[in-house]
C-alpha cells in the first residue's frame, strides 16, 4: 500500500470537510458519524445574503444526518447590522458575525463561504442593492464559489422577488439562480480565472416562508442516536451562535418538517416535483459516475476497489472498540489516494467532480483514521501573541490513546527526528516557533481597503473554515505502510478560574501596537480647544523597550510636548502616551496621527481586540490616526445629560467631545439615582428591547419628564407600541417604515420650532454626508400630542413625518427620534451632531408646542 503523506494540508487547500466541525466531538460518536458518511458523494450549496439567513435545520439535517457535503454561501459578513452584545459596528461587526457563522458551522458540520460584498445596510429592492454591488463583480464571486465547491444541488434561501423584503435578500435569490444557469459557461467565466466549469444538476428554493409552494418536505427533527439529539436540536444550537443578533433559540424535540421547492433541473427525475423522494432524485451519487473520468489503469483499479474498502470500514465500526476500524480505514485511504494521486502524478488534471469527491473522501478517511488510531496532537505556547520577526518556545505533545503502535513520529517534515510511539503512551518535543515566515494575524479580507462596497481582497474559492491563516504544526505518524498526517493550530492554553480551560490561537502582531481610543472625534469649530489625547500602546515584545511617540497635528493645534517616551516592560504590557493639545480648528475635517519609534523601527498601526466567549478572539487593525471633525456648533446653556446606552451605542463619547457634561447611567440603578440633577435624559437605540431593567424603571423616567425634565428616546422596534412605554401611543407598520438611502431628501416641517431654530439653525446641508441610513422603524401613525419636525422618504415612496416627534408631558418635553444617530455621531457627521445637540436643549412644555 502507498504511503500517505502531505494529505491533510493538501485536502484542506483543495476544499475538504470543516476541520473544526469534524474534530469537535471526538470519540466513538464522531468516528461513527464519519464512518457512516464514507462514500457519500453528494454536495449541496445553500445561498443567502447575511450570516443569520441560513436555514440551520436543513444544513444540520444534510451535513450531520445525511453526511452530505454541505456549505452555506453568505453574500455578506453582516457588517451593516446592529450589535446586541457590544458597540462594534461596520467592519468590526462583520468580523464578529463571521466568527459566529464559523461557530455555527462547527456545530452543524457544514462549510462556510463568503463573497466580497460589504453589507451596506438595509435596502428595499434589488435595484438599490445593485447600486452598491456591481452585478458582474458579485456574480463572479458566486461562480467562483460554485466552481470550487462543485455542488450537485443549489438551494436558495430567498425567492429573488420583492417578497423577500430586503433588497440584499432578493439579490442573493437572483444570483443563486444565475449561478445555476451560468456556472458551466467557460466562455463568460474562463477556466484560468474561475476554475473548471461546473454543471449544477438541480436548483431548489426554500419554502420556509411559503409552505404552500413546497414540493418536498423532510423531517429535520429526526433523532441521531450517535449524538443523542435531533438534527433540529443541533440546528437550534447552531442558530444560537448568532448572539450579536439575539438569535438564541430553544431546542425542540419531536417531528419538525422543513420544505423546499424545485425550480429547475438538468437530470431525469419525476416530472411532477411533488413526486420526488429526495433532492438527489435523478442524480448519480455513486462512485460509478467517476469511473469514466479515470483513464490510468492503476487509478481505475483503486477507484473500483474503494467502495468495497469503505464497506469494510463501515462493518468494522464498534463504538466500544474504535481501534477495530483503524486497519480498514488505512486500506480505504490508500485506495482513495491512488485513485486521485496517480492521475496528478501522471500530469493530467482530474475532472472537477473526481477531484472534489475523492479529496472529500480522503479527508474523511484521514480524520476517521486519526480517531480510530487514538492519535491526539497538541501544540501550545506560553502566550497568545508573538511579535512579527520574533520567536516563541513551543511544546508539541503527541498522545497515542489507541492500540496501534506508530513506528515513527516526526514533527514538521517527514525527514525530521523520528521516534516510535507505543499504545497508551505520549511523546513531547520542544521546538521554536519563528514568526519571520508569517504576516500579522488579522481578518484576511481586511488586509486591503474596500473598493466601494466590495472588499479589496479577491476571493479564491477556499472555504472560510478551511483557510490556513493560523499558525499551525504538522505531525507525521507511521503505522506500517500507513502515514497519518495531522495538522493542528498552535494554541495558548490556560485555565480561567471560572470558565475553565481557554484556548486562544497564537497570533502574530507588530512588536508595538499604536492606536487611539476612537477613529473619529468632534471639536467645536473656531473655538478654543484644550483636551488630552491618549495614544494607546500594546507590546508584543519579549523584552523591556522604550518607545518614543510623536504626534502629527493639523495646523491650528499644538501639543505640550513634541514627543513622549514610554517604557513597556515586556509582552502584554499596555501603556498610554498622553498629550495635551490646545488651539483652534476651522470648520471641516482634520487629521491627528501618531508614530511610535523603538530601536530604529517605526510603528503606525495598531489593533483593537474583539473578544467574546462564543467566538475565537480577533484583532482589528487600523492606522494610528483620528479624523477630527470641527463642527460649527453651539451648545444649549446649562445642559447636563444622563445617557442610558442602547444597542451598539457609542454616542455618549461624541457628546462629551463636543463639550457636554454627560453621565452614563446603569438602568438597574435608576431607582436609587437622583434624576433631578440632570436637565436631559437620553435613551439609546433599542435600549428597551435589550434592557429589562429599563422597561421596569420606565415609569420613573416618565415621571421625571412630568416634573419638568427633558427625555430623548432613540428608536426602538415593536416594543415601543406597548402601553406605558411612551407617554402617547404610536403604531408601526409591518414591515416598519424606514429610509435606507442616506441621501434621501429631508424636509424641515417647522423651521421656526425651537428645536430646529436653536441654538443651531438646522438647514438642508445638515443632512449631507450621512452614512447607511436616514431613519429606522419610523412610526406610521402617532398621537396628536406629538409634533413632527422632519419629513423624509426613500425614492418613489410616501413621505413619513415621524423622524423627530416632540410632545409636552406634564411640565416637561418628550422627544422620540428614529434618525440613525447611533451611526452618524460615532462617524463624525457634523449635521447629525448639530441636530442632536438641539434636541438636548428642549425644556418644558413650551418647547414642545407648535411653532409656526
Amino acid at each position: 500500500m502507498k504511503r500517505i503523506g502531505f494529505l491533510m494540508l493538501f485536502a484542506a487547500l483543495l476544499g475538504a470537510p470543516g476541520v473544526a466541525a469534524q474534530q469537535r466531538a471526538g470519540g466513538a460518536a464522531e468516528l461513527g458519524e464519519l464512518v457512516a458518511g464514507l462514500g457519500v458523494t453528494a454536495r449541496v450549496l445553500v445561498i443567502g445574503a447575511h450570516p443569520d439567513d441560513e436555514d440551520t435545520r436543513i444544513i444540520a439535517w444534510l451535513a450531520r444526518g445525511r453526511h452530505v457535503e454541505t456549505a452555506y454561501l453568505s453574500l455578506t459578513r453582516g457588517d451593516g447590522g446592529q450589535n446586541l452584545i457590544g458597540n462594534e459596528l461596520g467592519e468590526a461587526l462583520g468580523v464578529i458575525r463571521t466568527e459566529e457563522l464559523l461557530a455555527a458551522r462547527r456545530i452543524d458540520g457544514a462549510h462556510q463561504y463568503f463573497t466580497r460584498a460589504y453589507d451596506f445596510g438595509f435596502s428595499k429592492n434589488a435595484e438599490e442593492a445593485f447600486r452598491h454591488w456591481p452585478h458582474d463583480s458579485l456574480m463572479n464571486d458566486v461562480v467562483t464559489v460554485v466552481r470550487a465547491f462543485r455542488p450537485q444541488v443549489i438551494l436558495s434561501i430567498f425567492s429573488g422577488t420583492p417578497s423577500d423584503g430586503h433588497g440584499q435578500h432578493q439579490v442573493s435569490g437572483l444570483l443563486a439562480r444565475e449561478a445555476y444557469d451560468a456556472a458551466a459557461d467557460t466562455v463568460k467565466y474562463p477556466v484560468a480565472k474561475f476554475g473548471p466549469g461546473w454543471t449544477v444538476s438541480k436548483f431548489y428554493r426554500s419554502s420556509f416562508f411559503s409552505r404552500g409552494t413546497a414540493t418536498l418536505c423532510f423531517n429535520v427533527g429526526e433523532f441521531s442516536p450517535l449524538r443523542g439529539e435531533s438534527y433540529a436540536e443541533m440546528a437550534a444550537l447552531s442558530r444560537s451562535q448568532h448572539k450579536s443578533q439575539a438569535m438564541g433559540q430553544l431546542t425542540r424535540k419531536g417531528v419538525q418538517d422543513d420544505c423546499v421547492r424545485r425550480e429547475a433541473m438538468r437530470v431525469t427525475a419525476a416530472e411532477d416535483p411533488k413526486q420526488e423522494k429526495s433532492i438527489f432524485d435523478g442524480i448519480d451519487t455513486t462512485w460509478a459516475r467517476l469511473r469514466p473520468l479515470v483513464t490510468e489503469a492503476k487509478a481505475r483499479a483503486a477507484l473500483d476497489s474503494l467502495p468495497a474498502a469503505i464497506a469494510e470500514a463501515r462493518r468494522s465500526y464498534n463504538a466500544f472498540d474504535p481501534g477495530a476500524s483503524a486497519q480498514p480505514l488505512h486500506r480505504a485511504a490508500a485506495f482513495a489516494l491512488l485513485a486521485h494521486g496517480d492521475i496528478v502524478k501522471g500530469g493530467a488534471r482530474p475532472a472537477a467532480d473526481l477531484e472534489r469527491t475523492v479529496v472529500v473522501a480522503l479527508t474523511r478517511l484521514m480524520f476517521a483514521a486519526q480517531l480510530a488510531d487514538g492519535l491526539v496532537v497538541e501544540a501550545t505556547v506560553p502566550r497568545d501573541i508573538v511579535a512579527l520577526g520574533d520567536s516563541i518556545p513551543e511544546a508539541i505533545a503527541i498522545y497515542n490513546r489507541g492500540r496501534s503502535t506508530f513506528s515513527d513520529v516526526s514533527v514538521g517534515t517527514p525527514q525530521s527526528e523520528r521516534q516510535p510511539l507505543y499504545s497508551d503512551s505520549a511523546r513531547a518535543r520542544s521546538i521554536i516557533f519563528r514568526s519571520s515566515a508569517h504576516v500579522i494575524t488579522q481578518p484576511w479580507w481586511l488586509a486591503k481597503p474596500r473598493v466601494g462596497d466590495l472588499f479589496g481582497v479577491p476571493i479564491d474559492g477556499v472555504a472560510e473554515d478551511e483557510r490556513q491563516g493560523l499558525a499551525s504544526e504538522t505531525v507525521n505518524a507511521s503505522a506500517g505502510t500507513f502515514t497519518l498526517e495531522v495538522n493542528v493550530p498552535v494554541l495558548h492554553r490556560y485555565a480561567d478560574p471560572v470558565k475553565g480551560e481557554i484556548n486562544h490561537p497564537l497570533a502574530i502582531a507588530p512588536a508595538f501596537s499604536v492606536t487611539f481610543p476612537q477613529e473619529a472625534e468632534y471639536a467645536p469649530a473656531n473655538t478654543a480647544i484644550d483636551r488630552e489625547i491618549h495614544v494607546q500602546l500594546r507590546s508584543a515584545s519579549t523584552t523591556s523597550r522604550s518607545v518614543k511617540v510623536t504626534l502629527q497635528l493639523p495646523k491650528g493645534l499644538t501639543a505640550d510636548s513634541a514627543s513622549r517616551t514610554v517604557v513597556l516592560p515586556s509582552y502584554g504590557a499596555q501603556r498610554s502616551a498622553d498629550f495635551r493639545i490646545v488651539g483652534r480648528l476651522p470648520k471641516g475635517e482634520h487629521r491627528v496621527a501618531a508614530v511610535a519609534e523603538s530601536n530604529g523601527e517605526t510603528f503606525s498601526i495598531g489593533y483593537v481586540p474583539i473578544e467574546y466567549d462564543h467566538i475565537r478572539p480577533q484583532r482589528m487593525y487600523r492606522m494610528a490616526a483620528i479624523r477630527v471633525q470641527a463642527v460649527d456648533i453651539k451648545l444649549p446653556p446649562h445642559v447636563t445629560v444622563a445617557y442610558i446606552n442602547g444597542v451598539g451605542d457609542n454616542i455618549a463619547p461624541a457628546l462629551q467631545q463636543l463639550g457636554l457634561n454627560v453621565t452614563v447611567l446603569d438602568p438597574a440603578k435608576l431607582p436609587n439615582t437622583d434624576l433631578s440633577k440632570f436637565s436631559t435624559i437620553v435613551v439609546g437605540t433599542r435600549a428597551y428591547e435589550s434592557s429589562p431593567e429599563l422597561v421596569a424603571n420606565n415609569a420613573r423616567l416618565l415621571d421625571y419628564v412630568k416634573k419638568g425634565g427633558t427625555m430623548i428616546v432613540q428608536y426602538g422596534q415593536y416594543e415601543m407600541q406597548q402601553p406605558g412605554m411612551m407617554p402617547y401611543p404610536i403604531t408601526l407598520g409591518r414591515p416598519a417604515d424606514r429610509v435606507t438611502d442616506e441621501d434621501s431628501p429631508v424636509s424641515i416641517l417647522k423651521p421656526n420650532h425651537p428645536l430646529m431654530a436653536g441654538p443651531n439653525k438646522i438647514v438642508p446641508q445638515d443632512f449631507e454626508g450621512w452614512i447607511q441610513d436616514r431613519s429606522l422603524y419610523m412610526p406610521r401613525t402617532f398621537a396628536s400630542e406629538y409634533v413632527p419636525l422632519l419629513s423624509t422618504h426613500d425614492p418613489n415612496e410616501q413621505p413619513n413625518e415621524a423622524a423627530i416627534l416632540v410632545a409636552p408631558y406634564g411640565t416637561g418635553a418628550y422627544v422620540y427620534t428614529t434618525l440613525a444617530f447611533f451611526r452618524q455621531l460615532p462617524a463624525g457627521v457634523p449635521g447629525a451632531a448639530r441636530i442632536f445637540v438641539n434636541l438636548l436643549g428642549a425644556k418644558g412644555a413650551g418647547q414642545a408646542a407648535v411653532v409656526p
